[in-house]
C-alpha cells in the first residue's frame, strides 16, 4: 500500500480569507529548545529542536511522580503509607547533599502524602529516592519503572536513570515529551495536580515554598517545575489558565534564572494574547476524496470526526496548507466513519496540527467487472 496525500491548501486559503498561521515570524525567544501547544486545539503556537534529547534536570521528576500518582489511583500506594528514609536517600538527596530537599531525617518514617508535597511544592531530592526506594526497591528499579512509563504513554525518547534527574549521561527528554507529560499529569490526574500550585507547605516544622517562581508572580501559571543542568542551562515546563484557555510550555537552554523567569513569562503573555481562534471545518464537513479499489464506488468523501479548531496570530497573515494523508487505496468494504488517514494543517514546514479524518459513508464491494477495471487501474499505476 502506498501513502497518498492531498492538498487542500486552496480551499483552506478561501475558508481562513487569508489569516495568519501559528507561528509568526515577529516574535522570538532566547530558549534554544521550546514546544508550545495550545490546550483546546492543540495548536503548536511555537515550536524550536522540540525532538532534541536534552537533560531533564528536576523536571525528571514529573515522571517520577506521574508514577507515583498512578499507583495511588489504582490503589497499589496509599497517602498513609510511609516509608523509611534510607542513608542512600539522606546522603544523595538529604541536608548533607546540599540540592534540594525536604530534610527528611535518616531512618525517619515519612508518610506518602507528606513525600508527595516535598517532591511537587519543593521538587525536594529526598522525598523523589525515599517514594522510589519505597515502591521498587531501590531507586535504580524505580528508574526503570519511570522509563517504561514513558514508553506506555508514547514518549519514545524519555529515558531515566534515577528518580531525581540528578546528573547521569543516560538520563534525557524532549520538549515535545515534557508537553506531554505535563498535559497527561493535568488530565490524568487533577487531584494531585493541584499540589504543583501550592504557594508553600509546612512539614516537620519547616516552611517551604514552592521552587517554581511563577506560581508566587500570580500570572495564570498553576504548575509545573523547574530545573537545570550543567552545559544545558535552566529549564521548565509549566501550564498556564487564563479566562478560558490553557497553554503547555515547554522550554530549554536559557542562561540564568532571571531569564529562565523573564523568558517564560513573555513566551506565556504571548501566547495568551496574540491569537484567536478559528474554525477550519466544521463536524462532518467533508475535507477530501480517497480513492476506493474494488467498490461500488471508485471514491469516498472524507471528513473530520470532530470540529477542526486552530489558533491564529491576529498580525501578520499568510496562509494555512494542509494535507489529507492515507494509504491509498482504500479497499472495499469500507464502512462509514471509518479512519482512514489524517489531515495535517501547516505553515510552511511547521506542523501546526494532525486530525483524523473518517469515510462519510459505507462502500460496498462493486461488480466482478469493476474490480477487474480497479486491479487494472492499480497495475498500471505502480507499472508507471
Amino acid at each position: 500500500m502506498r501513502m497518498k496525500w492531498l492538498a487542500v491548501a486552496g480551499f483552506l486559503a478561501a475558508v481562513v480569507s487569508g489569516q495568519a498561521v501559528a507561528q509568526t515570524p515577529a516574535f522570538d525567544t532566547k530558549a534554544k529548545q521550546i514546544y508550545l501547544v495550545d490546550a483546546e486545539t492543540g495548536t503548536v503556537l511555537f515550536s524550536r529542536d522540540e525532538d532534541a534529547p536534552v537533560p531533564p534536570a528536576s523536571l525528571a521528576k514529573l515522571m517520577a511522580m506521574e508514577v507515583v500518582f498512578e499507583a495511588l489511583d489504582k490503589g497499589e500506594l496509599t497517602p498513609e503509607t510511609s516509608f523509611e528514609v534510607s542513608e542512600h536517600a539522606w546522603r544523595t538527596g538529604g541536608a548533607p547533599s546540599g540540592t534540594s530537599t525536604m530534610f527528611a531525617a535518616i531512618k525517619s518514617r515519612i508518610r506518602v502524602a507528606d513525600l508527595i508535597q516535598g517532591a511537587t511544592v519543593q521538587l525536594a531530592n529526598d522525598a523523589c529516592i525515599v517514594l522510589a526506594e519505597g515502591m521498587a526497591g531501590s531507586e535504580a528499579a524505580f528508574a526503570e519503572l519511570m522509563t517504561k512509563r514513558a514508553r506506555d504513554l508514547g514518549l519514545p525518547v524519555a529515558t531515566f536513570k534515577n528518580a531525581t534527574g540528578l546528573p547521569h549521561p543516560e538520563n534525557k527528554v524532549t520538549m515535545r515529551e515534557l508537553v506531554a507529560l505535563t498535559r497527561h499529569l493535568y488530565e490524568a490526574h487533577p487531584d494531585y495536580y493541584r499540589l504543583y500550585s501550592q504557594p508553600e507547605f509546612e512539614w516537620n516544622k519547616i516552611l517551604q515554598r514552592n521552587k517554581n517562581p511563577l506560581i508566587a508572580a500570580n500570572v495564570g501559571v498553576d504548575g509545573l517545575a523547574t530545573g537545570f543542568a550543567e552545559g544545558f542551562g535552566f529549564s521548565l515546563a509549566v501550564s498556564m489558565q487564563r479566562g478560558d484557555r490553557r497553554v503547555y510550555l515547554a522550554m530549554g537552554g536559557l542562561e540564568s534564572e532571571k531569564e529562565r523567569i523573564e523568558e517564560s513569562r513573555r513566551v506565556l503573555d504571548w501566547a495568551m494574547t496574540a491569537f484567536e481562534k478559528r474554525r477550519i471545518f466544521a463536524d462532518g464537513e467533508t475535507i477530501g476524496e480517497a480513492s476506493v479499489y474494488g467498490g461500488a464506488d471508485s471514491r469516498v468523501a472524507l471528513v473530520a470526526g470532530s470540529p477542526v479548531d486552530v489558533l491564529l496570530p491576529v498580525k501578520n497573515p499568510e496562509r494555512l496548507t494542509a494535507r489529507i494523508v492515507y494509504k491509498w487505496p482504500l479497499n472495499a468494504p469500507v464502512a462509514a466513519g471509518q479512519q482512514v488517514g489524517v489531515v495535517k494543517l501547516w505553515n510552511g514546514d511547521k506542523l501546526l496540527r494532525e486530525v483524523p479524518v473518517k469515510t462519510a459513508r459505507a462502500v460496498e464491494p462493486g461488480t466482478l467487472t469493476s474490480r477487474a477495471i480497479d486491479a487494472l487501474q492499480e497495475l498500471l499505476f505502480f507499472w508507471l
